[in-house]
């Protein structure tokens, strides 16, 4: 059960289940993965439009949280993403229209996920 799948770009990564289901838990779990795209994909687009607003971006972090259906196939269902933005006299407004932009126009995991899961996002600025 587990399994090292390379992408095109040559990178790696390791996936495996738990004990349980044969798995020796060496790697993330495939949807565990399915989530890290969808937050690896937003926050490169918002980090992106900021810096393209010459905002003085230091970090920025999502924190995902999600929600399954009970029966197979197992789809998410919920998803919530929340953004933790540091840097310097960043506008709320800023941050709001670049993760709009993300998840509406931009991030191909959140259109995709958006078929059948409801995704809500919030985000905090912290003044560094």
């Amino acid at each position: 059960m587990s399994f090292s799948a390379t992408a095109d770009s040559g990178h790696r990564v390791v996936l495996d289940g738990p004990p349980e289901l044969g798995g020796r838990n060496q790697g993330i779990r495939p949807m565990e993965m399915i989530l890290i795209g969808l937050g690896g994909c937003s926050a490169f687009d918002v980090l992106h439009i900021l810096r393209k607003a010459h905002l003085q971006i230091k970090d920025c972090q999502i924190e995902l949280k999600a929600e399954r259906a009970a029966q197979v196939p197992k789809v998410f269902t919920k998803i919530h993403l929340h953004f933790v933005v540091s840097g310097r006299n960043i506008p709320r407004a800023k941050v709001s229209r670049a993760i709009e932009l993300s998840a509406e126009k931009y991030c191909s995991a959140s259109i995709m996920l958006g078929k059948t899961a409801a995704i809500t996002h919030d985000f905090e600025i912290i003044e560094t």
